[in-house]
């Protein structure tokens, strides 16, 4: 079988997504005003996920993406850059993802969005959020637990993955 070539750059953002009345875990997010969990994930350059990791709303995208890099180091091993947004801007951050995975963090900025200065990598992981949204169970999170959200997410990314074989 053929193995999967690890990637040198990846790409971090986080998701917030609304929960229905059966979810048990949620959370409150202040600054996007929603109720519900948090999709956190790295992909690659093509916008295929390397890590996902699923938490409440109101776990900070720092946090999460500490989480998320600490609980999957194999996957990280050869990553020698970090690309987020906004939401990751913090000495502590970049000092966290160079210890933990000996990465640069590389922030685009939002005065850089505006002037359309943002390299088109940072699309990317947009786009992969997107495909998620072409799934309706996904619209909303319909789950009860956060580890059955994170495994419906997986399958999705599957039946993507499928469809461009």
């Amino acid at each position: 079988m053929g193995r999967s070539v690890p990637t040198t750059f990846v790409i971090l953002d986080a998701q917030s997504v609304k929960n229905t009345e059966t979810a048990q875990q949620k959370g409150y997010d202040d600054g996007k005003k929603i109720s519900g969990i948090k999709r956190h994930l790295a992909v690659d350059i093509n916008g295929f996920p390397q890590a996902i990791y699923i938490t409440t709303a109101n776990v900070s995208e720092r946090r999460g993406a500490t989480t998320l890099l600490t609980l999957n180091p194999d996957q990280f091993r050869l990553v020698k850059r970090v690309m987020a947004d906004g939401g990751y801007t913090g000495k502590n951050f970049a000092q966290v993802v160079q210890s933990l995975i000996g990465a640069e963090v590389v922030i685009a900025k939002q005065h850089d969005l505006r002037h359309g200065q943002v390299t088109p990598q940072r699309w990317v992981i947009e786009r992969s959020f997107s495909w998620l949204d072409k799934c309706r169970r996904l619209w909303w999170n319909c789950e009860r637990y956060l580890r059955t959200s994170h495994v419906m997410v997986a399958l999705a990314f599957i039946a993507i993955l499928l469809r461009r074989c």
